[in-house]
């Protein structure tokens, strides 16, 4: 069984910008030599989420919707009363999305639907630096 790990670096604007990352996650597999079984694709970031869309700009504006429906900014956020900070939305709206997804891999394959992308979702008020974690796990 071969067990591989990349890591990447996301510089992101913040603010609910949405970032495909497909690509990352099928060079890690490429690079990996796995024909059968899983890649798990995370990010190491409490304000940050991963998860797979149709990654076109209406599906992305509407994630971004919901997420403001939810967890809107402008509510009273016991993290930023707490730590004197400003993004407790970002927190709990990555909480919602989770940091990782795992994807099925079939003949060196990523197994997505035809308009499935994984993407990677930052929620945080201000710009970051991210690392994000492709492993591929398989024969």
């Amino acid at each position: 069984m071969v067990v591989h790990h990349e890591a990447f670096t996301l510089d992101t604007t913040a603010d609910g910008e949405v970032i495909d990352i497909t690509e990352l996650a099928q060079k890690t597999l490429a690079n990996s030599g796995v024909a059968e079984g899983i890649a798990t694709v995370f990010v190491a970031h409490s304000t940050c989420g991963v998860t797979i869309i149709e990654c076109e700009p209406g599906c992305n504006a509407d994630l971004n919707t919901v997420m403001n429906r939810l967890a809107p900014e402008s509510d009273r956020w016991e993290h930023n009363e707490r730590n004197a900070d400003t993004n407790g939305h970002s927190h709990a709206r990555a909480g919602i999305i989770g940091p990782s997804v795992t994807i099925p891999v079939t003949a060196s394959e990523l197994m997505l639907g035809v308009w499935q992308r994984v993407i990677c979702i930052d929620f945080d008020d201000r710009p970051r630096s991210r690392r994000l974690v492709v492993t591929v796990l398989g024969d």
